[in-house]
């Protein structure tokens, strides 16, 4: 019996390694019927999620509202408004001049009161400041279209010549009046 089963593990090694379908020739149907089953669950799988997606998004409005962070909002800066300059009247630098009625307010960080004190201290020397101002503009420099330009001039000049402490951020215009002769 020993015999009979070393016998057949000769017999049975040599016809399996002839029983082969032609060695690599035989692993290759194999081989794309795995990748066949793969690529069709993958399509199955894709349609799948495509049909729900639109079948859910039928339900939903079709621009969605994406929440805005407060830090991405512009928003302008609030400030506290310093009016108490009045009226000034002066004439421009043309050789026949007009008459120039402005009156300010000046913009500066809210609840500053320490520049808020330093405007009301230096209130004379502002006035006076913006007289010569805009006794030094012409016509043509105090067109409407200029506004922008001598508010941030004005700005500037206030912040580097009167003010020494404290800055103020923006100046309006509560009165621009040019009077032509």
């Amino acid at each position: 019996m020993a015999d009979d089963g070393l016998d057949g593990l000769e017999e049975g090694g040599a016809s399996f390694s002839s029983s082969k379908k032609g060695g690599v020739g035989g692993a290759l149907p194999e081989l794309l019927k795995w990748i066949a089953i793969a690529l069709g669950a993958i399509i199955l799988i894709v349609v799948i999620v495509v049909v729900t997606f639109n079948i859910l998004s039928k339900n939903t409005p079709s621009t969605p509202s994406v929440p805005i962070s407060d830090e991405y909002v512009t928003q302008r800066e609030i400030l506290d408004w310093y009016t108490s300059l009045g009226a000034i009247r002066t004439k421009t630098s043309d050789d026949i001049s007009a008459s120039v009625v402005v009156d300010i307010a000046l913009g500066y960080k809210k609840d500053d009161k320490a520049t808020s004190t330093e405007i009301t201290q230096r209130n004379i020397e502002l006035k006076d400041f913006l007289r010569r101002y805009f006794t030094e503009k012409t016509i043509a420099e105090l067109k409407p279209q200029n506004e922008q330009k001598l508010k941030i001039e004005l700005r500037n000049a206030i912040n580097d010549e009167i003010l020494s402490t404290s800055k103020i951020k923006d100046i309006s215009f509560l009165q621009l009046d040019v009077l032509e002769q």
